[in-house]
C-alpha cells in the first residue's frame, strides 16, 4: 500500500500558508474571548495560543479525510455528515484537552478562575471546534483542488514532450531512406560507367551509414560530430562529381561545441548537391558557416547555382521541409529557417538556441 506524503509537511508554500491560516485564527479567537468572557489579553493569549496550535497539529488529520471523501465524486451528504461527525470528535477531544490544561493554573493567582470561566464555555468552544474543522477542511480541499490543477498541467505536459518526441524520431527516421535512395540511384549509374568508382561509393556509404546508426540514437550531438558526419557525406558525394564539387566551411570554434539534433545539416547538403551543383556543367561549391552570437547559433548552407539549368523546385524538397519540421518540432519559435533562392546562389540559413554540454 502506498502511503501518500502530507502536502503540509512535503511543501514549504503550503505550511506556509497553514501556519498564517491558524494564526489569524488564534488572534481572532483571542480578541473575541477576550471581549465576550471579561479575560485579559495575557490570559486569553497563554490559555488559547497552546490550544490552537494543538488543534492545528491534530487538524493535519483533515487531510487524509478530505482525500477520502472528494466533493467531485462523492454524495454532498455522505461529504456532511462525514466532515460533521470528525468535526465533533476532534473537537470534543480538542476540549477536553484543554480543560487539563486550564487546571494547570489554579494555583496561579494570576489566572486564579480561569478553570471555572473555561467549563461554563464548554459548549460554546465544542461549537468553535466544529467551526475550526470546517475551517481547516475548506483549506485542505484547496489544497487538493491546486494539486489536481497541477497534475492535469504536468500530465498535458508530458503528452506534449511525448508528442514532440515521436513527431522528431518520425522526421528524423525519414532522412536515411530519402538519402538512401539516391545514394543507390548513383551507384547504379556508376555501374555501367566506372565500376571501380561504383565500389568505392557503395564502401563509403556503407562506412556513413554505420557512423549515422549510433549518431541517429542520440536526440543531441556536438556540432563537431555533425560535421564528421558531413565529411563522409561529401566523400561519397565526391564519388560521384569528382573536381565538379567543392566544399568550403567557415564555422566558428565555439561554435563547434554547441548542440543540435543530428543530421540536421546533411539533408540541406543534399539538397545543394542534387538542385545545385548537379545542374552545373563546370560544377561548383558549397559553403557552410556556423557562428555563435548572442547565445543563438547561426548557421547557413549556400551552394552556386545555374538559373537557367531545368532543376526542380526546391522550397517543396523533402530535405529542406524536414529540416524546418524538426526546428519547429525541437525549438518552436525559438528557432528561424528562411530560404533565400537567388540568381547565382541559394542560400538557407537558421538560428537556434546556443546549448553546450555533452550529448543527449
Amino acid at each position: 500500500m502506498k502511503i501518500t506524503q502530507h502536502p503540509i509537511l512535503s511543501n514549504r508554500a503550503y505550511l506556509t500558508a497553514y501556519i498564517g491560516v491558524w494564526s489569524l485564527l488564534t488572534w481572532l479567537f483571542v480578541i473575541v474571548i477576550r471581549t465576550s468572557a471579561g479575560v485579559g489579553l495575557r490570559q486569553a493569549t497563554v490559555l488559547l495560543a497552546p490550544m490552537m496550535a494543538l488543534y492545528a497539529l491534530i487538524g493535519l488529520s483533515t487531510w487524509y479525510i478530505c482525500k477520502a471523501t472528494p466533493v467531485h465524486s462523492t454524495r454532498d451528504l455522505r461529504v456532511f455528515g462525514t466532515h460533521l461527525t470528525a468535526g465533533f470528535m476532534l473537537s470534543f477531544l480538542w476540549v477536553h484537552s484543554g480543560l487539563l490544561y486550564a487546571r494547570l493554573f489554579w494555583h496561579n493567582a494570576g489566572f486564579r478562575g480561569i478553570e471555572t470561566l473555561y467549563v461554563a464555555h464548554q459548549g460554546v468552544l465544542l461549537l468553535d471546534g466544529v467551526l475550526l474543522y470546517l475551517v481547516n477542511a475548506g483549506f485542505f480541499y484547496v489544497v487538493i483542488a491546486v494539486e489536481a490543477s497541477r497534475e492535469v498541467e504536468r500530465r498535458a505536459a508530458q503528452t506534449v514532450a511525448l508528442a514532440r518526441d515521436a513527431e522528431l524520431r518520425a522526421l528524423r527516421a525519414q532522412i536515411n531512406p530519402h538519402f538512401l535512395f539516391n545514394s543507390l540511384n548513383s551507384i547504379s549509374a556508376l555501374t555501367s560507367i566506372d565500376a571501380g568508382r561504383a565500389r568505392e561509393m557503395c564502401l563509403l556509404l556503407a562506412d556513413f551509414l554505420r557512423l549515422t546508426l549510433g549518431t541517429g540514437e542520440r536526440s543531441m550531438i556536438p556540432l563537431s560530430e555533425e560535421l564528421d558526419l558531413l565529411e563522409k557525406f561529401m566523400a561519397i558525394e565526391k564519388v560521384r562529381f569528382g573536381a565538379r564539387l567543392n566544399m568550403q566551411e567557415n564555422v566558428q570554434e565555439q561554435a563547434k561545441h554547441c548542440l543540435i539534433p543530428p543530421l540536421l545539416l546533411q539533408p540541406l547538403l543534399e539538397n545543394a548537391v542534387s538542385h545545385g551543383i548537379a545542374s552545373m556543367a563546370n560544377g561548383g561549391s558549397i559553403r557552410l558557416e556556423a557562428q555563435v552570437q548572442d547565445g543563438t547559433l547561426g548557421i547557413i548552407v549556400e551552394n552556386d547555382r545555374d538559373d537557367e539549368a531545368p532543376r526542380r523546385q526546391r522550397s517543396g524538397g523533402l530535405g529542406l521541409k524536414n529540416v524546418r519540421s524538426r526546428l519547429e518540432a525541437r525549438y518552436g519559435k525559438d528557432a528561424t529557417f528562411r530560404i533565400e533562392p537567388g540568381e547565382e546562389r541559394f542560400r538557407v540559413s537558421m538560428s537556434l538556441p546556443a546549448e553546450y554540454g555533452e550529448s543527449k
